[in-house]
C-alpha cells in the first residue's frame, strides 16, 4: 500500500487547484462553483456573430478580447472568478489562444448580488465591453502593432524594389 502514495498527492500527472466540480443541482448554494455562471471570450467579440456565439450587440462588444483580461476586469471589481482552461464549444480553431472560459459568482448565498451594478449575467457582459478596451495592455498594444505593421510593409517595398 506505501508504494500507492510514493509519487506524492499529485501522482498520476493531476495539476493541483480547486476540486473538480460536481453535479449541478438547483439546492446548490449560490457560493457554490457550479452555480456560478461562465463567460466565454466569445461572447463579447466583436468578430463573431450570434450564431458563432456572441451574446451581446457589436457597439457593446472588443475585438479578440482574452480569458485573462475579462478575468483581470472582473477581479478588479471584486467578483470570485476562476479561470478555467476549457474550449467553447461553438469556436471552431483549436489553438490555444481560444481557449479560456471564466466562472463568476454573480450572488450571494442569500440570494442576493455581490455586485448591485451588475446582477445578471448580460449586465457583466456589457460591463466587460466597456472596461477591456480602456485595459493599459490594450492601450500599449495598439500603437506597436501600427508601428510594425507600418515598418514591415517598408521593408518589403525596400527588397521589391532591389530585386531584378
Amino acid at each position: 500500500m506505501a508504494a500507492a502514495h510514493a509519487h506524492g498527492p499529485h501522482a498520476g500527472g493531476s495539476r493541483p487547484g480547486p476540486p473538480p466540480l460536481t453535479q449541478w443541482s438547483p439546492d446548490k448554494k449560490h457560493s457554490d462553483r457550479e452555480r456560478w455562471v461562465c463567460i466565454y471570450p466569445a461572447y463579447i467579440n466583436r468578430k463573431k456573430t450570434r450564431q458563432e456565439g456572441r451574446r451581446i450587440p457589436k457597439n457593446m462588444c472588443v475585438d479578440d478580447p482574452g480569458a485573462q483580461e475579462i478575468r483581470d476586469v472582473l477581479q478588479a471589481v471584486n467578483f470570485n472568478v476562476l479561470l478555467e482552461f476549457k474550449q467553447y464549444s461553438r469556436e471552431p480553431s483549436r489553438e490555444l489562444q481560444h481557449r479560456g472560459r471564466i466562472r463568476v459568482q454573480l450572488r450571494h448565498d442569500n440570494g442576493s448580488p455581490i455586485n448591485s451594478e451588475y446582477p445578471t449575467r448580460d449586465s457583466l457582459l456589457a460591463y466587460l465591453g466597456k472596461t477591456i478596451p480602456l485595459l493599459k495592455s490594450r492601450q500599449t498594444k495598439a500603437p506597436e502593432q501600427a508601428q510594425v505593421s507600418a515598418s514591415s510593409n517598408a521593408g518589403q517595398k525596400k527588397g521589391k524594389g532591389k530585386r531584378r
